[in-house]
């Protein structure tokens, strides 16, 4: 029997599941997929409660608006992530308008459902139809287990985790080349899906026709790579997606608050997965098998991934539900017949518990933006061009207007991303090259408006030199919204610069 159909040896007095089905028999689908669609939906519900639900939303919105109208993406409009959800989000927003996130939350419900019914297709394959039940409904009720600015968001995990679970349906059933090319969605969704590419290996090196079984994963990853290469620019590609984010995955000046946002979002998470973990955890203390070896693997390279940059935002810990899924319900195959029900129904509680909070709670900041936004427009006409100074552009897709800068966030500028205590926070730490293009593009086309969003931050405007200078030589103080500071441009020659400070 091949790694891919091995099952955990079931115990004295345990239940198992029943053997591997064949796919098609019996009224499995049929009665499945009402039940999943209907879980996918109640579990993104606080998703379309709220215009967005954090920054990345934002980020992605304002990058698509501008990909519509003529930016370059990783040129006039940079980001440190892969090109697929930008694209995703731009045609949304052609073919249903950009003023309303709607469609693209919808997309991120057909992802959950997806990566559940893939998740039910392997789990029914390896243990049997009742594992397939149970994998596919726990997926859907553990998925909204985290904060819901992190669960709820359609931004890159979300997107992801449907083709890392598709990678490794493809390999159970020794696909091959399709297998890369899920692979290959994975990483050109979020750089860290490249992690499912360990466990398709370890699934490669069991199979009977390895040699030709590697022609084919390797095309299927590398051609779709190489061609969102040649339409980016390689260069450009590489440097924005993988060489240039050197000091942002620097763990200098975040170790304290990494940890404590690591321990929270990981206690978090245990909640919410409580109904897998018990299972696993029972099995481990009593010394039994509890799963392959592949998706330990799995298991394994998600958690680090979640590591990767040292950050542990909650969202990134999105990838690590997959395979947790599939190991609770290997585990579940080995207990007594009352455990399935306890651990479902478990995680029916906790999924309520999310739930509410997610429908009660408000997204951070979005109130404060929305404001900003207000008083943007109603001091800037359409066409002119505005530069908010924060780690909120979503304020640009609020206000509707044209960011005077090719980065969307302060972030990228100044390497405040993720919190950083001053220490590693500045000019000389934010994308190499950047300021230069800024300094250029406030000049050639000063921006009607800038606004200060920084409210006392280590990356305020008094900690950059060359944003300082343009605020102190070209504008004007006009308002503060809600500890926003707004500077409107000031026509005439440039003020002369202070006596002792450089032009």
């Amino acid at each position: 029997m091949s790694v891919a159909q091995r099952v955990a040896a079931p115990t004295p007095g345990a239940r198992s599941y029943g053997p591997p089905t064949a796919p098609g028999a019996g009224r499995f689908w049929p009665r499945l997929l009402p039940v999943l669609g209907a879980l996918a939906v109640t579990t993104r519900l606080p998703s379309f409660a709220r215009p967005l639900w954090n920054p990345d939303e934002g980020f992605l919105a304002t990058e698509a608006r501008m990909l519509a109208r003529g930016a370059v993406l990783y040129s006039t409009v940079v980001d440190r992530k892969p090109p697929l959800l930008p694209w995703l989000y731009q045609l949304c927003f052609g073919l249903f308008g950009d003023d309303s996130l709607l469609p693209v939350k919808v997309l991120a419900v057909l992802a959950q459902l997806l990566t559940a019914v893939l998740l039910a297709s392997l789990a029914r394959r390896r243990w049997g139809e009742r594992a397939g039940r149970t994998a596919g409904v726990l997926y859907l009720l553990v998925s909204i287990g985290l904060d819901p600015e992190d669960a709820q968001a359609a931004t890159f995990e979300v997107f992801m985790v449907p083709w890392t679970a598709a990678a490794m349906w493809c390999a159970d059933r020794g696909r091959w080349g399709v297998a890369g090319l899920a692979v290959a969605g994975a990483v050109l969704t979020k750089q860290t899906g490249g992690a499912v590419l360990a466990p398709v290996l370890l699934l490669l090196c069991a199979h009977h026709r390895r040699a030709a079984g590697a022609g084919a994963l390797a095309l299927g990853l590398i051609l779709p790579v190489a061609a969102v290469a040649w339409l980016t620019g390689p260069a450009r590609l590489l440097f924005w997606t993988v060489t240039g984010s050197g000091s942002y995955a620097s763990v200098h000046g975040v170790v304290t608050l990494a940890l404590s946002r690591a321990a929270f979002n990981a206690g978090v998470l245990c909640v919410g997965c409580a109904g897998l973990l018990a299972p696993v955890v029972v099995l481990l203390l009593t010394r039994r098998r509890v799963a392959p070896p592949e998706l330990w693997l799995w298991t394994a390279a998600s958690a680090v991934a979640v590591t990767t940059g040292f950050h542990f935002f909650g969202h990134y810990y999105l990838q690590l539900l997959p395979p947790l899924t599939l190991l609770g319900t290997s585990a579940l195959c080995a207990l007594p017949r009352p455990a399935p029900r306890l651990c479902t129904a478990g995680s029916a509680l906790t999924c309520a518990f999310f739930l509410t909070w997610g429908l009660t709670s408000h997204a951070p900041g979005l109130p404060h933006s929305l404001e900003v936004a207000r008083a943007v427009r109603e001091r800037t006409a359409p066409t002119d061009r505005v530069l908010f100074w924060g780690m909120h552009p979503e304020q640009y897709w609020f206000a509707d207007r044209w960011p005077a800068g090719h980065c969307l966030s302060a972030g990228l500028l100044t390497n405040y991303s993720g919190g950083r205590g001053p220490s590693r926070v500045g000019e000389a730490y934010g994308v190499p090259g950047t300021w230069p293009v800024l300094r250029r593009e406030l000049s050639l086309r000063p921006p009607a408006l800038i606004v200060d969003d920084s409210r006392g931050k280590p990356y305020g405007p008094s900690r950059m030199p060359s944003l300082r200078a343009v605020l102190e030589r070209r504008y004007e103080r006009v308002a503060t919204v809600d500890g926003a500071v707004l500077y409107a441009h000031r026509p005439g020659p440039p003020r002369p610069p202070a006596p002792g400070k450089a032009a």
